[in-house]
């Protein structure tokens, strides 16, 4: 990434194929809409339900086709490798290829170790850390024929300070084995061209989420998930070469292509995301 003060998001992406895993709600509902206005053709992978089309996806289906993308919508349960891999194997066949895997798709809770159950904390290992893995593993053959590949996962730096170790260790641990294995592919795979980064928010981020588990307060003083998906489009718009082992935060890359002023995105408070500080 290098500094650009006129960087503009659109068709930064054009013509590219990104599979985005949890595209629906939150932040990956902002990942999609900044990837379609991108340019890009954006894979969302949803979860399988009852009803298979529901409001939150019909939103985002339009949100990426509004920017100019196609959208190819999938159902695919991360849990199930077979079924990410039947997925992405449509999503090839579809499209013609892959340039970019989005792990986004997290399952949260932030209860203590004696106050989780089992199932919840297998949950959150299953989804986070062994979803991340299978999806990523599913498109890497296509990546490696991408002429410009991405893996980008939307997990914290490694913050092992006592504050954070202590605070909800069940999470802490899923969103960091994310991480580590984030950087591990950049290592893993660097001969192969195929860059592997981590995106966090730096400040708290305003979703249906944060307003249940921090309430009305924190989301006054959070941004808007826009700041992420921004964020997101610059990474992957990046040569592989240039970016790749990094842990970075949203503004920093946004700073990096000349977006010195966050007003756009709200979130004036003092406080900082999860895993930020010490």
């Amino acid at each position: 990434m290098t500094g650009r003060a006129a960087w503009e998001p659109r068709h930064a992406l054009a013509g590219r194929t990104v599979v985005l895993s949890g595209g629906v709600h939150g932040i990956g509902g902002a990942l999609a809409a900044g990837l379609g206005a991108a340019g890009a053709n954006v894979v969302l992978l949803t979860k399988p339900v009852r009803s298979a089309v529901t409001s939150e996806l019909v939103r985002a289906v339009d949100a990426v086709q509004e920017g100019g993308g196609e959208c190819l919508v999938l159902a695919a349960d991360l849990r199930d490798e077979d079924a990410v891999v039947r997925a992405v194997t449509q999503a090839v066949g579809h499209f013609g290829g892959i340039d970019a895997c989005l792990n986004n798709a997290s399952a949260l809770t932030f209860a203590g170790t004696e106050a989780i159950s089992v199932e919840a904390f297998d949950l959150m290992l299953q989804v986070n850390i062994r979803g991340a893995f299978v999806l990523t593993r599913a498109c890497l053959p296509a990546l490696r024929r991408s002429a410009n590949p991405h893996v980008l996962t939307v997990s914290p730096p490694l913050n092992l300070a006592p504050r954070w170790l202590g605070a909800h260790p069940p999470y802490t641990l899923s969103k960091y084995g994310m991480t580590i294995l984030a950087l591990g592919w950049a290592a893993e795979f660097a001969g192969a061209g195929i860059a592997s980064n981590c995106l966090w928010p730096e400040r708290t981020i305003s979703t249906g989420n944060v307003v249940h588990l921090l309430g009305d307060d924190a989301a006054r003083f959070a941004r808007s998930p826009a700041v992420m998906a921004d964020a997101a489009v610059a990474v992957l718009a990046t040569p592989a070469a240039l970016v790749t082992g990094q842990c970075l935060l949203d503004v920093d890359v946004l700073r990096s292509v000349g977006i010195a002023d966050l007003g756009r995105y709200g979130g004036d408070g003092p406080e900082t995301d999860l895993f930020v500080g010490g």
